[in-house]
């Protein structure tokens, strides 16, 4: 964590997201909202196809930044705004990309900008993470 610098582009991370996923999140999580899961309901509400949970994407992202920091319990923050939909057709994997740019340094914190993809797709949006570096006391 002691070699990032401002501008950094750091490593990408892709996840395959696919109807399989959702369901057990679904299961997990407790959210059994058919657009989540029926494809037909999904449509009749006026979405392309069935999407991904917007906390499942966001926790794919938020795995990312603790990946990055190295340690969990470095993450002091991580927010982001739900921009579009990943949308999940029926035996298709769906590629989340998800990098993060270091977008400022101080003593004590890294901030990093998010950005999670689904091919040209815009998924979060004001994607943020602050991590604190090792030793210090925020």
């Amino acid at each position: 964590m002691n070699d990032f610098y401002v501008g950094q582009e750091l490593p990408s991370k892709t996840f395959v997201v696919n109807r399989a996923r959702l369901i057990h999140y679904a299961d997990a999580s407790g959210d059994q909202n058919p657009i989540h899961q029926d494809e037909a309901f999904a449509k009749s509400v006026g979405l392309e196809n069935v999407i991904a949970h917007g906390m499942f994407t966001m926790g794919l992202a938020g795995q990312y930044v603790s990946h990055i920091a190295g340690d969990n319990s470095l993450v002091r923050e991580f927010s982001a705004r739900f921009v579009k939909p990943l949308v999940i057709p029926a035996d298709v994997n769906v590629e989340l990309v998800v990098m993060a740019t270091v977008t400022d340094i101080d003593s004590e914190s890294v901030r990093l900008e998010i950005n999670a993809r689904s091919g040209e797709l815009k998924v979060l949006g004001m994607a943020k993470a602050v991590l604190a570096k090792p030793g210090s006391q925020i």
